[in-house]
């Protein structure tokens, strides 16, 4: 999961044309500690599926790796990503490159003491459009195929636009992801359960089919501790559910549950979070245009005039020169 570039954090000599009201002053992130040209050796933990069911036509699998006596330990937060070198080449006699991969725990890791850091990773296998070659993902698979105890090489942490607030608490939040994407947010309420769920936080969470939908025991059990502080919305794009009677997109879920969203949207105090595949945002941001007022739309984008003002015109494009995320709405796409 690659990170996409972000604007710097708020700066309190000058507002930026993006800073509005309610703008976050964001956690500080350190980077880099460990570099690509000197990486470390960290060991694999656990390894498990985390798909809802075992039959998924999808293989998602959480790895936990322990980077205990390395600069990462102790040293990421939530929202982060860390980097793997999968050993040998490419096919042209040159080592493989880094890949970012999101961080899928809280800050303080999966064991409480900055140890074991986690990620959420698919297999990847395709076929050539035009020669049907089968195409394995290098390094993704190289990570699902490790057992436990197996060494890795990695680097990061890497990012500092994509995660919570320094004070969480004088925010709430709406998390929308597809597929892996869950995997920041994943880390960020786990944070935030630490603190109590000090904020009301909703996470609309999109997958093909019931069965491909991630981490859903760990997300039903957050909903059942904290009630109304936290909303959770699994969105299925393929077929009906008894909880949901068509298929749809995160976008139409949105546009659903405009009624429940709508206070939350044109509150002062919140934040998006938008992770996922590369695309999903416009998407995403013609649903709040359908949502919310001009004025309260520009809270999380400026929208500039000259383009069409009928959202169903909008295209991807225009992000982010004509369809202008402000600092109160996050994208991290792949």
């Amino acid at each position: 999961m690659t990170e996409r570039a972000q604007h710097d954090p708020d700066s309190p000599k000058k507002p930026s044309p993006t800073q509005v009201a309610g703008s976050p002053l964001l956690r500080e992130a350190r980077q880099h500690l460990v570099r690509a040209h000197e990486p470390v050796l960290a060991t694999v933990r656990a390894s498990r599926i985390c798909t809802r069911s075992q039959k998924s036509a999808a293989w998602v699998r959480h790895i936990e790796i322990d980077v205990s006596g390395t600069p990462l330990e102790g040293s990421w937060v939530s929202g982060q990503s860390f980097g793997v070198i999968p050993p040998g080449q490419d096919p042209n006699g040159n080592p493989h490159k880094l890949r970012l991969y999101s961080i899928a725990s809280p800050t303080k890791g999966e064991t409480g003491d900055g140890t074991i850091l986690a990620t959420t990773t698919k297999r990847l296998i395709d076929e050539g459009w035009d020669n049907h070659e089968l195409f394995l993902g290098v390094c993704s698979n190289y990570l699902c195929d490790l057992d436990e105890g197996a060494p890795i090489t990695i680097t990061g942490p890497v990012g500092k636009r994509f995660v919570l607030p320094e004070d969480p608490s004088k925010h709430d939040y709406l998390f929308i992801s597809t597929g892996t994407g869950i995997a920041p947010f994943r880390g960020m309420l786990g944070d935030l359960s630490e603190l109590g769920m000090p904020s009301k936080a909703t996470l609309i969470t999109g997958a093909p089919y019931e069965s491909d939908i991630l981490y859903f025991e760990e997300f039903m059990a957050l909903r059942d501790r904290f009630g109304d502080r936290f909303t959770y919305l699994p969105t299925i794009s393929r077929h009906s559910t008894p909880a949901q009677t068509d298929p749809m997109y995160v976008q139409d879920r949105m546009k659903l549950e405009s009624e429940r969203l709508l206070p939350l949207l044109k509150s002062e105090r919140t934040l998006i979070y938008i992770c996922g595949v590369a695309g999903m945002e416009l998407g995403i941001i013609q649903a709040l245009a359908g949502i919310l007022d001009p004025v309260s739309l520009g809270q999380y984008v400026l929208v500039d005039p000259s383009i069409p003002s009928d959202p169903e015109g909008w295209e991807r494009t225009m992000i982010p020169r004509k369809l202008k995320p402000t600092k109160r709405l996050m994208l991290e796409v792949y």
